[in-house]
């Protein structure tokens, strides 16, 4: 099995001031660690950045579209640009991910409950195992579930979908490795 890490949308806006995310220190340094583990297996490392013409602060190329600075990224490493939750739609994920015969996604990054669950569904269905790193995706209230209580039910949600036929899988960033 290739994987690749997929890192999704730690971008500024999501990480620092008023949209910063939940636990953001803490899920930054995991992912991380989750880049150094690939790094050393020459495992790629796919950064996805949203964008959205109508929000200044998503707006591509904008301060606040900008990877977080903590992040250890290098440039390197691909970059996937899209504007829907879904990193696969109108993008080219699914190429690259072909091109360089990944067949496994290590998932982890921002807004659990929207592009990081969506791409999740989206890989299975596309054919890609998944293994969610779960203590490495974050997002903020709603205002009728706190943060923890929507990151806790989508683990538990997308842990449990094994109907696309790939395997799923939920860990913690510290138990994965890469090959």
């Amino acid at each position: 099995m290739s994987t690749a890490l997929l890192i999704i949308d730690l971008q500024r806006v999501l990480c620092q001031g008023d949209y910063a995310c939940h636990d953001i220190d803490a899920v930054i340094g995991r992912v991380n660690g989750l880049i150094a583990r690939a790094r050393e297996t020459d495992t790629p490392i796919i950064f996805v950045q949203h964008e959205e013409e109508a929000w200044e602060p998503m707006r591509h190329g904008s301060e606040g579209w900008q990877l977080d600075d903590r992040l250890h990224a290098r440039p390197e490493d691909r970059r996937v640009f899209k504007t829907s939750p879904d990193s696969f739609h109108k993008t080219d994920l699914d190429g690259v991910l072909k091109g360089l015969g990944v067949d496994h996604l290590v998932i982890c990054g921002a807004q659990s409950d929207f592009c990081v669950d969506t791409t999740t569904r989206r890989a299975l269905s596309s054919g890609y195992a998944v293994t969610l790193v779960e203590d490495g995706h974050t997002t903020i209230a709603n205002g009728d579930l706190t943060a923890p209580q929507i990151i806790d039910h989508h683990t538990l949600i997308l842990r449990n979908l094994n109907s696309f036929g790939p395997a799923m899988a939920a860990q913690k960033a510290a138990e994965i490795r890469f090959a």
